[in-house]
């Protein structure tokens, strides 16, 4: 009986140590360079106007087996905001719109992932701009995650759309000649840390 006992106990210990580790979510940072925000809204019906927002960082706590234990957060400077002209953006940074500092901040911190298919996911998260807090949910996709072949480094790549009301920020001006609605395109990379 001993015998069978010690059989078993070692049995169960050698299960435990050759069992996999729970796979737990791991840091990753942005790449600012293959990074962007691209954001639209229509000028009174004639076109659609573009914005960018690049070269930020941020980080992912990034869980591959369970990507509804990941997280996001990001922040970058409203001024580092692109238009493509100069005097559109002197226009976003005045008193009509962000009355920007050099300080003020764009933030967005998830608070849930749903995930909604083998590639896709729905983030919930906190946006903050021009000093207001919402909620935002944005429709995400998982593009790619491997090893970098250019830098042998682990890698994830992930796009994700949302539409945003300008009035709920307090930067409605002008609306409906220009769109309230703002569409929201994001596509970044982002490498495992150190």
């Amino acid at each position: 009986m001993k015998s069978i006992l010690k059989t078993a106990a070692l049995a169960t210990s050698l299960a435990v140590l050759s069992a996999p580790a729970m796979a737990e979510a791991e840091r990753y940072t942005l790449d600012p360079s293959h990074s962007q925000i691209v954001f639209t809204y229509t000028h009174i019906g004639f076109s659609t106007t573009y914005g960018m927002f690049s070269g930020f960082e941020g980080e992912i706590m990034f869980d591959q087996e369970a990507p509804a234990n990941s997280s996001v957060n990001v922040s970058f400077p409203v001024m580092s905001m692109l238009t493509g002209w100069e005097q559109r953006f002197g226009h976003f940074m005045s008193d009509d719109f962000f009355a920007a500092t050099e300080d003020e901040m764009v933030s967005f911190t998830s608070t849930g992932i749903e995930v909604t298919g083998d590639s896709t996911a729905v983030i919930t998260g906190d946006l903050t701009l021009n000093g207001v807090t919402k909620s935002v949910a944005l429709d995400a996709v998982l593009n790619q995650a491997m090893v970098n072949p250019m830098s042998n480094v682990e890698w994830a790549g992930f796009d994700a759309t949302t539409t945003l009301l300008r009035s709920d920020y307090g930067l409605g001006a002008f609306a409906p000649a220009v769109s309230d609605e703002v569409e929201v395109m994001i596509s970044i990379e982002a490498g495992k840390a150190e």
